[in-house]
Parts: C-alpha cells; sequence; structure tokens
C-alpha cells in the first residue's frame, strides 16, 4: 500500500456510472415489479452499498476508509438501466475506487435477478452486457 500516513484528512467524493443493456421485456418486468426473485433496485442499492464498505477486502491495495455516504441512483431506458453510485468519506484518499465497487456490484445484482428471463433457447445471453464503468467525477477537499 502507498503510505498516506502524513496526508490530511479531508472531505472526498466520488460518482460512478454503468449501465446494463437487457431486453426490451425484461425492463418492463422490472418496471412493473415482476421478476420473480424480488425488487431488483433494492437488492442492487443494497449490493452496491455492501460492495462500498467491503472495497478494500477486493482490491488488494486499497485503504480501509470510513464511507459516510453512499448514494444509489437507477434510471430505466428502453432497453437497458443505468446506476450511478456517489460514495463520501472524510479521508486521506480518495472513493473512486469505492464507487466503481459499487456500480459493479448493482449491476451483476440486476443480470443475477433477470438472467432466466435473458437467456436464449442455448442459455446464452445474446442481449445482456454491462457497459461504460467509469468514474463520472471526483472531488477533494
Amino acid at each position: 500500500m502507498i503510505d498516506i500516513t502524513n496526508k490530511p484528512t479531508v472531505q472526498r467524493a466520488a460518482k460512478s456510472v454503468g449501465s446494463i443493456r437487457l431486453r426490451k421485456e425484461t425492463v418492463e418486468l422490472i418496471k412493473a415489479k415482476g421478476v420473480e426473485k424480488g425488487d431488483v433496485f433494492e437488492a442492487a442499492k443494497i449490493a452496491a452499498i455492501m460492495a462500498v464498505k467491503k472495497t478494500p477486502g477486493a482490491i488488494p491495495y486499497c485503504h480501509p476508509i470510513p464511507v459516510t455516504f453512499v448514494g444509489v441512483e437507477f434510471e430505466v431506458l428502453d432497453n437497458s438501466v443505468s446506476v450511478e453510485v456517489e460514495v463520501k468519506s472524510s479521508s486521506q484518499t480518495g472513493v473512486e475506487m469505492e464507487a466503481l465497487c459499487g456500480v459493479s456490484a448493482a449491476l451483476l445484482t440486476i443480470w443475477d435477478m433477470v438472467k432466466r428471463y435473458e437467456k436464449d433457447a442455448r442459455g446464452q445471453y445474446p442481449d445482456t452486457r454491462i457497459e461504460n464503468i467509469r468514474v463520472l467525477e471526483k472531488a477533494k477537499g
């Protein structure tokens, strides 16, 4: 790990985003709360929050930091769902990795919850894909 012992503690924030492309029928099922496994957005939100808090356990050189806020927002389009995760901390290091982990976990949870509706006759996922995971912005101080 990088030595951050002498870095000052300051307010930090980061927003990350990503999306999952799905069949239109699957998106309609999500909107109607008709997914057999349950509320897709609630499960994905919980997964994002848990992933943010567990980031140092998944990424070896990531410092454990005190997370003071996690916000999760969803945008539903015709054939995709976008997830944005915002993370805040008072820390000596940034929270970009936490925000990226949160987005990734939320998108994977969505996939897991709807995979039965996305499979084709051969059990493959020709239309499903996670795309464009990236940091939208970060702030320090």
